[in-house]
């Protein structure tokens, strides 16, 4: 039992990964054998010695096939089916103790003077050895494995050596003198006990070796409870994963926050911002599990899993969206900034990246449905004021969505600036196109301080409900003053708008279905927001407005 000591713990990949690595060593093995096999039988075939009647009657030609037919006998049992590890364990015991005792007939159907012993060691150390390479195996593992095939390999040889004439020994060897046959034997055996010892520990040591790298590797993809399993996608603050709580088994997203140039006191923002994030309740923002740090600083926080498409990915994909199709979008995102609001959070980072689109349930009559990710620039307007970094003030956010307030004072924006997001969200899901494009990030964020958005209706190729262009153009104005009063009064115009039916429930389900066929991908918590230290908001504005004027 202590080879099979802690199958009943692996994981289903773990346990995928032994199964596929446990039938390559199989394969390897017994192709192996098999090949030399056939070579055997063309050069012996073709040898006026022995001939085709030779090659048949010839019992090592059956118990070298036998040996071949044990190792593939495992890779096919692998190939076959999912398997227990237990099983897979087994499996793999028996074939290579199986192919050992093959191997172990054809040595005594060997001639002494070719020294049976020493061919059953070099034939069977290679296939330790591949073993080490290929499945995965804990040290003592390999040890017993070696100790088993090593009893076998001995008592072969004792055995053979037995019965061997002293005279023909000593031809063979002459300085070992008159000895007598129990005494060869063992001397024979004791040769072989040492020529396999040493075998055994070269692979000992390195199935410990790679067994430790392995795990190391495996380590490094577990985050606290959550095994990464593939990334989702990567943006200016770090990386997501599709991960998987290794307890509960549910599908999770865990975003990791580069912290490699950050400081002490920025790790304790982020954990601030995702505690207040977690706070939030709402069927339209994303769900915070949990969050930690790993042991070499890597800050990361667990979320649900969205199997969706974000509305940056949408549009490059499929192009403009119609027009009650955004309207739908914006209720529900607009609805989770009226939570996040009232609890006193600016998420800061409204962009189409930001939004995951998906469709809950396939057959349970609910409609398309999206959720508003990443508060990792989110403000606390709740907060006291000295929690911000004392080093000047800090422009936060993407530079196409970015609110005039946002760029020219950051510290002072409110629940509007996220209604600028929403204009500027909107305005990309109708168009396919960013309010201002033209220009270097910097000259973008100045046509947001002080050029007039362009009309909606000059980008569109449909044409759209006038009152919906209305209410997002007043969500782009330059003043926030001149935007809707908060996010409800927002909600409550979109609420009220005329709805045409030109986006219904089945409309979005037959679009799904087409679509997560082909091959959709989730970007889950992507984006390039990012973090700049400036000067006072007067000489920030001055070299703005520089560069706006000389285009």
């Amino acid at each position: 039992m202590g080879l099979l000591k802690k199958s009943t713990n692996a994981t289903p990949e773990e346990r995928a990964f032994l199964q596929r690595r446990v039938g390559l060593f199989g394969l390897t093995t017994g192709g192996c054998h098999a090949l030399f096999l056939a070579l055997r039988v063309v050069m012996d075939g073709l040898d006026p010695d022995h001939g085709i009647a030779g090659v048949v009657g010839d019992p090592t030609i059956w118990w070298h096939l036998l040996t071949a037919l044990c190792f593939l006998a495992t890779w096919a049992y692998c190939r076959i089916g999912t398997h227990s590890a237990t099983s897979v364990h087994w499996a793999e015991a028996l074939g290579l103790l199986g192919g050992t005792a093959a191997a172990t007939a054809i040595a005594g159907n060997t001639p002494t003077h070719a020294r049976p012993d020493m061919v059953l060691v070099l034939a069977l150390s290679p296939v330790l050895l591949a073993r080490t390479l290929f499945v995965p195996s804990s040290a003592r593992r390999t040890l017993l494995l070696s100790v088993a095939v090593g009893v076998e390999i001995v008592a072969a040889s004792y055995y053979l050596f037995l019965n061997v004439e002293p005279e023909k020994w000593t031809a063979l060897e002459p300085a070992i003198g008159e000895m007598s046959a129990e005494e060869i034997a063992f001397a024979v055996a004791w040769g072989t006990a040492g020529y396999w010892m040493l075998t055994a520990v070269i692979a000992t040591g390195a199935s410990r070796v790679i067994y430790g790298l392995r795990r190391a590797v495996r380590d490094a993809k577990q985050f606290g409870q959550y095994v990464v399993q593939y990334k989702l996608g990567e943006g200016g603050m770090g990386a997501v994963y599709k991960a998987r709580h290794a307890l509960l088994r549910r599908p999770t997203a865990v975003k990791l926050v580069r912290m490699d140039r950050e400081s002490q006191s920025n790790r304790r923002r982020f954990e601030k911002e995702v505690q207040q994030t977690a706070r939030l309740s709402h069927p339209n923002i994303v769900t915070i599990f949990d969050y930690g740090h790993t042991p070499d600083g890597v800050f990361y926080y667990a979320m649900e899993y969205i199997d969706g498409i974000t509305l940056s990915d949408l549009v490059q994909r499929h192009g403009p969206q119609p027009a009650d199709r955004v309207r739908q979008v914006l209720v529900q995102l607009v609805g989770a900034l009226v939570h996040a609001h009232g609890e006193g959070l600016i998420h800061r980072d409204i962009k189409p990246a930001n939004v995951m689109l998906f469709m809950p349930h396939f057959h349970g009559g609910q409609s398309e449905q999206c959720k508003l990710l990443d508060f990792g620039l989110v403000k606390d307007l709740k907060a006291e004021r000295g929690d911000e970094p004392a080093r000047g003030r800090l422009i936060r956010g993407t530079p196409q969505y970015m609110s005039p307030e946002s760029i020219l004072n950051p510290d002072e924006v409110d629940g509007r600036s996220d209604l600028y997001g929403v204009g500027a969200v909107a305005y990309y899901m109708l168009s396919g196109e960013h309010v201002f494009e033209d220009g270097s990030l910097v000259e973008v964020m100045g046509q947001h301080m002080y050029r007039a958005a362009p009309p909606l209706s000059s980008r569109v190729r449909n044409a759209i409900p006038a009152s919906f262009e209305q209410l997002i153009m007043g969500c782009l104005e330059k003043n926030p003053a001149d935007r809707p009063g908060s996010a409800r009064a927002l909600l409550e115009t979109l609420l009220a708008l005329p709805d045409t039916h030109g986006w219904d429930n089945a409309g979005a389900l037959a679009w799904w279905r087409t679509n997560q066929s082909h091959g959709e991908k989730e970007t889950q918590g992507q984006g390039e927001a990012f973090t700049i230290d400036v000067q006072p908001s007067v000489q920030q504005a001055e070299s703005l407005a520089a560069t706006e004027s000389g285009r």
